[in-house]
Formats: structure tokens, C-alpha cells, sequence
């Protein structure tokens, strides 16, 4: 079973929460992993699409400058994998920017059956009524009077 996040739009944004909630699986991406600036665009990663496209060219260009050409291919493999091991993360971390707020975690074996199972809870909870709260009036007088004969230290009225 997978673990899916469920990332619910901001209320500015025209629809309704279960409209636009995006689910984003937790696991590993195997096209982050073999395409990662493709893989950022499609999903509209788009600075750390141009951040990623920098350090791959500045690791090309050091490895050139320190004649350390062997070592260039190896450090975007690491870039590689972790975008491929991140890039859910990735993903939540950049709706969370553009002011997304995460409704909860789904575990469910595919998309389809995540996005019925948020349906449903989203429907429970709309069918969940708010009690209505109870005010209770002030008593007249800030204590009350005992009603009659007490026990131990406590004033007895009409004794003195």
C-alpha cells in the first residue's frame, strides 16, 4: 500500500476543497530519478527546476576547471537520486509555499482508490454538526445561599 498526501487548496483559489485536492504519493519517482528537470517541470517546480539546471552546470564547469571529470557524472547521479527519493516532498513543500494547507495522509494501494477514500471522509465530515453552544445565565448573586444546616466551618443561616 501506498501513502498518499492530501494537499486542499486555499480558499481563494474558487473551488471547493475536494475539488482541487491533490494527492501526492509517497515513494520514490522513478522519472524524478531518471529526468529530473523534466520531471520538476511537469510538475511546475519551476525554481528548483532552474536551481537543479545551475548546480548541474557549475559541478560540469568545476569538474572541467580541476580536471576532475570522473567525479561530475557521479554528483548529478546524486542529484538524480534525490529527486527521485524526494520529490513527494518536493512536491508538498512547493503547495505549501503557494499557500496550500495538507488535510491529512491516505493509505491506499492507487490514486483512484485514495481519492475515494478522502471523498467519502470529506463527506463525513461535512455531515458533522457543530453543537450549538449553551450560554447558562449568571446566577443573581455572585454565591450561593445553603439551603439548610451544614456540616464543619460552614455558616448556618439564620444561627449567629
Amino acid at each position: 500500500m501506498a501513502i498518499h498526501v492530501v494537499m486542499e487548496p486555499p480558499a481563494s483559489a474558487g473551488k471547493t476543497a475536494s475539488e482541487g485536492a491533490v494527492f501526492v504519493r509517497d515513494g520514490f519517482y522513478f522519472f524524478g530519478f531518471i529526468a529530473p528537470l523534466l520531471w520538476m517541470l511537469w510538475h511546475r517546480l519551476w525554481v528548483l527546476a532552474a536551481l537543479t539546471f545551475a548546480v548541474t552546470l557549475a559541478l560540469g564547469a568545476v569538474g572541467e576547471w580541476t580536471e576532475l571529470i570522473a567525479a561530475v557524472p557521479l554528483l548529478s547521479l546524486l542529484i538524480s537520486l534525490y529527486v527521485g527519493l524526494e520529490g513527494g516532498a518536493l512536491r508538498v513543500a512547493a503547495l505549501r509555499r503557494a499557500g496550500w494547507h495538507q488535510w491529512g495522509v491516505i493509505e491506499a494501494d492507487t490514486i483512484e482508490d485514495a481519492e475515494i477514500r478522502y471523498l467519502y471522509a470529506a463527506d463525513d465530515d461535512a455531515d458533522e454538526t457543530q453543537p450549538t453552544p449553551v450560554t447558562i445565565a449568571p446566577a443573581a448573586s455572585p454565591r450561593p445561599q445553603p439551603s439548610g444546616a451544614a456540616l464543619g466551618l460552614l455558616h448556618y443561616p439564620g444561627r449567629h
